[in-house]
């Protein structure tokens, strides 16, 4: 462009001769094709490194650096993780836990303030909750609390499914775990076969999970300010059936 030229033109049009509109980051650059990506991956001696490169020759100017390459490829592949839905059925399963929070209880007689354990139990299919305060996380704690989770829902269900804490499992597996006397016996006398949850998978009892943060959320953080004074250990049910959802509070022993 000369000066004759650029005295003819307006403001306007020598901004658009001089500077090209912004061309958005998308529209220079081709996305990889991470499929074949992670196809490639499950080769042996195939990394990320060389897809790269095959990928910047292919389309040289328009391919992305390395580590943004990187970061698509492993943002997409987060994406694939998988994970089986449980179909539940009445009456088929019951989830048992202890929660992770305490609640303090104050001894009626001496005043001393004692930090009880919250067992939580939730049938698969309807959610009906059933959660009670123990001393401690010992296999009669466990069993005791299992036995009162039975008898508050008025029923056995065909399947216990438990974590593998050391008071029910003799020796914890992934595939076949070995329960404690008490715990068999318990599963004898009420015909109630027990399947373990596989440890460090959460999904496997994703029910009580759930069941465990309503608790905290309902009846601990309610309790957080003064300790419950009561000379025995106190029992919370939660019914959260279809057409109804109500809060049950007794006092028991422990």
């Amino acid at each position: 462009m000369d000066w004759a030229l650029a005295q003819s033109l307006s403001d306007e049009e020598l901004q658009a001769r001089l500077y090209k509109p912004p061309v958005a980051r998308a529209s220079r650059h081709l996305e990889p094709d991470h499929a074949h990506i992670h196809r490639e991956l499950r080769r042996p001696g195939v990394t990320l490194q060389l897809l790269w490169e095959e990928y910047q020759q292919q389309h040289s100017g328009q391919a992305y650096k390395y580590s943004a390459f990187c970061e698509k490829y492993k943002a997409w592949a987060r994406g694939l993780k998988r994970s089986m839905r449980q179909t539940h059925m009445a009456g088929d399963k019951l989830f048992v836990d202890y929660a992770g929070q305490t609640v303090p209880i104050v001894d009626a007689d001496t005043g001393e303030i004692r930090q009880a354990q919250v067992f939580v139990a939730v049938l698969g299919a309807s959610n009906y909750t059933y959660a009670c305060a123990t001393a401690s996380q010992k296999a009669a704690d466990w069993v005791a609390s299992i036995m009162g989770a039975l008898e508050f829902i008025g029923g056995v269900p065909r399947l216990l499914v438990p974590d593998q804490p050391r008071a029910l499992m003799a020796r914890a597996d992934r595939y076949e775990p070995t329960a404690h006397r008490l715990l068999e016996e318990l599963s004898a006398h009420y015909s109630l076969a027990v399947m373990p949850a596989r440890p460090a998978k959460p999904r496997d009892k994703s029910k009580v999970e759930v069941a465990v943060q309503v608790v905290e959320r309902w009846i601990l953080a309610r309790l957080r300010h003064p300790p419950m004074a009561t000379p025995k250990c106190s029992t919370y049910g939660r019914s959260n059936c279809a057409r109804q959802d109500s809060w049950i509070m007794t006092v028991q022993g422990c």
